[in-house]
């Protein structure tokens, strides 16, 4: 064999590719034409190449891959472009360690947007005076910004990311969206400071979005408030009770629930157990046409009591009927809400709903989209219908009864009184 300890090993014999094919004796073998280049039979199925050399005091044994994966010929410059390497005074060893440790060091810093959120979101718990506060921020960035940013690194996240997230619901849910801005912009901050990414924060407002979106002041003034603030609903709430009418009951028993106006304009009375505090929708009144089940709150329960009740043979009559006995029209509620003064829509109120669950709430989002009737009918969400979780349903519906229920403001006449009859 050659030798191992002399800088420049003699050159063996050469092998040839059938030689080398024919070593299957334990022990290592020199094949030639480079100094130093040798085939290690450690087992009969395992056979790799490696390259023995003394670079400055130190011997060296350099792995070049398994055989017959790396050909004799493959082997010959592999070797030869190591040895190149250490007369231009590189050592291929601390090489290749510098590069793992890179990729290590590369690894470590690469997080997505998702995982960065959660650990700014933990690094913060202990902080926060309220305990829901965290499922408040945990619920918008689910809500908003994770199905844009969530699988994202965030070295990669760029203001048009950003505004994918924000254009959306600017104009509509400015309030919301305004939040959703400022902890993208904290969580990215957190990242920067952490070494994770580095440059501009793209949620920055002032000389940044400021230039791309309307200030919030302003959209709050122009836009159609076609849903109105959750923090307006106990006013609301208080000014429609007031107004001794079918279709007022309707659209109390419609906010109530957060159905759709069709859902509680055509309730039948067949549909209720009131003893369960179970509404069943059927599935032709659906969007999704499957059969919804609502767990009502006391409150709904109360006021359906409060109607006039049918005759226990014939409960196939409307809950809510129009004053010739037909289903009231989409366009009854609607008048009542601009009687109140309010510019919004009664289907703008499932959206108050979904608004103050996720942002005041530590309700679980897909609690909160199946009380929507939001549900797309795969495995894991129709989960969502068992008995257990019907009853933390009823939790969150009592939660959003109780909290509109209670009025929130020092003139709680105003804005309605001017305007009703």
């Amino acid at each position: 064999m050659a030798g191992y300890g002399g800088y420049v090993p003699k050159v063996a014999k050469e092998l040839g590719a059938l030689a080398v094919s024919r070593l299957k004796e334990l022990g290592t073998y020199p094949v030639g034409k480079v100094a130093g280049l040798y085939l290690q039979v450690s087992s009969p199925t395992a056979r790799s190449w490696i390259l023995r050399v003394k670079i400055g005091d130190k011997r060296r044994e350099i792995g070049l891959g398994a055989y017959p994966a790396i050909s004799l010929k493959e082997a010959h410059e592999r070797a030869q472009a190591e040895r190149d390497k250490i007369r231009a005074g590189v050592d291929p060893i601390l090489e290749r360690k510098a590069a793992e440790s890179a990729l290590r060091a590369a690894q470590i810093s690469e997080i997505t947007f998702a995982e960065a959120a959660k650990q700014f979101i933990g690094s913060r718990a202990h902080g926060w005076k309220n305990a829901k506060h965290g499922d408040q921020w945990r619920n918008t960035i689910a809500e908003y910004a994770e199905p844009v940013l969530g699988k994202i690194l965030v070295r990669h996240i760029t203001r048009e990311h950003v505004l994918q997230v924000l254009e959306p619901i600017w104009t509509t849910k400015t309030e919301t969206a305004s939040r959703v801005r400022g902890r993208i912009e904290n969580i990215l901050d957190w990242a920067r400071v952490k070494g994770y990414r580095s440059g501009e924060n793209p949620a920055l407002w002032r000389g940044n979005l400021d230039h791309l979106l309307a200030k919030p002041s302003t959209v709050a003034t122009v836009r159609h408030h076609l849903a109105l603030p959750y923090q307006e609903m106990g006013v609301f709430m208080k000014a429609l009770r007031a107004i001794d009418a079918t279709g007022s009951r309707c659209l109390e028993f419609t906010i109530l629930t957060s159905a759709r106006s069709g859902e509680a304009r055509a309730a039948r009375w067949s549909e209720f157990d009131l003893d369960a505090g179970i509404w069943r929708v059927p599935a032709e009144r659906m969007k999704l046409k499957k059969e919804h089940r609502v767990p009502l709150p006391k409150t709904a329960i109360d006021l359906l009591r409060a109607l006039p009740q049918p005759a226990d043979d014939d409960r196939t009559g409307l809950v809510f009927p129009s004053p010739r006995g037909k289903v009231l029209s989409d366009m009854t509620l609607l008048m009542i809400v601009r009687r109140l003064g309010v510019a919004a829509t009664p289907h703008g109120m499932r959206s108050t709903f979904k608004d103050w669950a996720t942002e005041l709430t530590n309700h679980p989002r897909e609690l909160i989209e199946v009380a929507l009737a939001h549900v797309p009918g795969d495995a894991s969400e129709m989960a969502y219908w068992r008995g257990d979780v019907l009853e933390r349903r009823r939790q969150l519906m009592t939660d959003w009864a109780t909290y509109i229920g209670v009025v929130r403001t020092s003139n709680s006449e105003l804005p309605f009184a001017a305007n009703r009859g």
